[in-house]
């Protein structure tokens, strides 16, 4: 995989960047001057970040695997070391199905219902490959998403979902917590 320069990525306008970002010289960026970037992040090959108004936001140590989208109106945000696995999409806009209104982007606004709502993945959050989040989703600190997966509510902490409406499984260890804290240590005694 081959990553755009720090000169590249400048070039683009995020909103901001942090230190060492990675982003495939493969990912499609869309609205960069609403995109946040956090330190040691990383966009895969074929991956879309498409800001709408509300922007999108990635944490530090996070990483979207390739094919994944997050795309949408309203705001999403990656907190810190949320992992997405491949084909992973998040949408904080979407076109109402129901039949009530049309649905497709080429057609006016007026003819359309487009729902939007925040979507939120907080810290050490992590969705399994092929899995979707839709709009207004807020999924808790820790909690996992298993493969082939669809959140159309928000998820508990450290809660373990799957399924297609996701549903709760099982806890997840909290191990990761004091892991964290042997992370932070080992990079300040870097730096010292």
């Amino acid at each position: 995989m081959t990553f755009l320069s720090r000169e590249q990525l400048e070039r683009m306008g995020f909103k901001s960047l942090g230190e060492d970002v990675k982003v495939s010289d493969k990912a499609s960026i869309y609205n960069a001057a609403n995109i946040s970037i956090g330190d040691h992040s990383r966009v895969d090959d074929f991956s879309i970040l498409s800001a709408g108004t509300g922007g999108i936001s990635i944490g530090r140590y996070c990483h979207v695997a390739c094919h994944s989208t997050l795309i949408g109106k309203a705001p999403i945000v990656l907190e810190d070391y949320v992992a997405l696995s491949a084909h992973v999409a998040i949408f904080s806009s979407t076109d109402d199905f129901s039949g009530r209104a049309m649905a497709n982007p080429t057609l006016p606004e007026e003819v359309r219902h487009v729902i939007h709502g925040n979507v939120t993945l907080h810290r050490f959050s992590a969705i399994g490959a092929n899995s979707v989040i839709l709009p207004g989703v807020d999924m808790g600190e820790g909690a996992a998403l298993g493969a082939l997966s669809l959140a159309r509510a928000s998820l508990e902490p450290f809660g373990i979902y799957v399924g297609a409406p996701a549903r709760k499984v099982s806890e997840r260890k909290r191990d990761l917590l004091e892991v964290e804290k042997q992370f932070r240590s080992m990079l300040m005694a870097r730096t010292a």
